[in-house]
């Protein structure tokens, strides 16, 4: 559905540039548009590149183990099906690490990983289980610390300041994650 309308959109957008004779203003932009898309990505690729090799390191050396010890209360309060010390709270704590440095993409095959757990120990093969229900509402809510992506980004467009987002990210990273564990919990209740 979302490719119909970007085609759409595009299409309207060619068609408006021919009926007006800024044919030209097209080539230019996709040639524009292009070079900016690909500097981006170069550009995120190494904040990226960074932390994700540090995330790898604080997974080799331990450091990641520590942190789901930590966290393992917290996760089994939150997880009250899964079994303690089960593969799939280290799963989860790794993604629940690697969103709280605002890393979505270092984070995603850590969430991919929890899911498949989570789905050998759901008794349903065909629904998903409270555990995965709350582990995605978890992962959605995005309890980030460090938005290191949007500081990125910010970067690369010559922000001022990059990091003045922090305190607000870290505010509404409270108010989701709280609002959604929240909610979840409640929904969950209420359907038992």
């Amino acid at each position: 559905m979302v490719n119909i309308i970007w085609f759409i959109l595009i299409a309207i957008g060619i068609i408006y540039s021919i009926l007006t004779g800024n044919i030209s203003l097209i080539n230019d932009e996709i040639i524009l548009s292009g070079k900016s898309a690909f500097n981006l990505i170069i550009s995120m690729l190494e904040v990226t590149v960074l932390w994700m090799g540090l995330l790898k390191i604080a997974e080799t050396s331990g450091l990641l183990n520590k942190f789901a010890k930590i966290i393992s209360p917290i996760l089994s309060k939150l997880f009250p099906d899964v079994p303690k010390n089960h593969e799939s709270l280290d799963y989860i704590s790794s993604n629940v690490a690697a969103n709280m440095m605002g890393l979505g993409s270092a984070a995603t095959p850590f969430g991919l990983k929890a899911m498949q757990s989570l789905q050998n120990i759901n008794i349903n093969k065909k629904e998903a289980s409270d555990a995965m229900i709350t582990f995605l509402v978890l992962n959605t809510s995005g309890v980030t610390i460090i938005p290191t992506t949007v500081i990125a980004l910010r970067l690369a467009y010559n922000s001022i300041n990059p990091a003045e987002i922090i305190i607000t990210s870290i505010i509404a990273t409270i108010i989701s994650s709280i609002s959604g564990l929240t909610l979840d919990y409640l929904i969950r209740r209420h359907h038992r």
